[in-house]
């Protein structure tokens, strides 16, 4: 099966070619460049690199989320175009799932600044998620490792945090650790192909217009969404 995967949830935007689990193509870029701009432009020159063409493709596998709203939306919209347009298999898998480093035992929290001192986090270990993955103060995740008893590696965007962590947790592990695309290919490898039509990102916490919204309005099967 020949994959195309790809993350843009962060500042780094990354890609992959993958056949089956070998990789035949990479690029990663960690620059603050618009990723609508890069993205299908690094996919043309991969495929072309490879003299592949994209109707050799298979299978899109795309960092679903959570992380930037803008981020996203603009993976989820051109994943869901080339897999329409291209007749294939779309999957997607968690942000923070590939940003977990292989063979660290205990409990591994990669985090995405969620700004304000907030964090996308999830919580895994042998690479099954323990908890779900939720936006929460950076408190409430040291909390939570706190109460874990058992060796903790922080992994992701920790360098804004790691004076907290250390502090909190000295005896925690801290690993920085960018997206991988590869680690997104080979983890939608064998997850069932999801609806093109219903597949949308996963933003673990409302769009701020959302919330802002809601201010003013209650709660209820009439959402935000549905009423615009």
């Amino acid at each position: 099966m020949k994959i195309a995967a790809f993350d843009t949830s962060s500042k780094a935007l990354t890609l992959a070619i993958l056949e089956d689990e070998t990789l035949l193509a990479q690029m990663t870029l960690n620059i603050k460049k618009n990723h609508s701009i890069t993205l299908m432009p690094a996919i043309d020159f991969l495929m072309n690199s490879l003299d592949m063409k994209p109707t050799d493709l298979d299978r899109i596998v795309v960092a679903q989320g959570p992380g930037s709203y803008t981020g996203l939306r603009m993976a989820v919209a051109t994943a869901k175009t080339l897999a329409h347009t291209l007749k294939i298999e779309l999957v997607g898998v968690s942000s923070l799932l590939a940003l977990v480093p292989e063979q660290v035992e205990g409990l591994v929290i990669p985090v995405m600044d969620a700004r304000r001192n907030n964090v996308y986090a999830g919580f895994y270990q042998s690479g099954q998620a323990v908890r779900p993955e939720a936006h929460l103060p950076l408190a409430e995740v040291l909390e939570i490792a706190d109460a874990a008893n058992q060796p903790v590696t922080f992994a992701g965007e920790t360098a804004a945090f790691a004076e907290q962590i250390e502090a909190a947790l000295p005896q925690a592990a801290i690993q920085s650790t960018l997206p991988d695309a590869v680690a997104v290919g080979r983890l939608g490898l064998d997850l069932p192909a999801q609806s093109i039509h219903d597949f949308v990102p996963n933003y673990l916490k409302r769009v701020e217009a959302e919330e802002n919204w809601l201010k003013t309005h209650q709660e209820s099967s009439d959402s935000y969404i549905q009423r615009l």
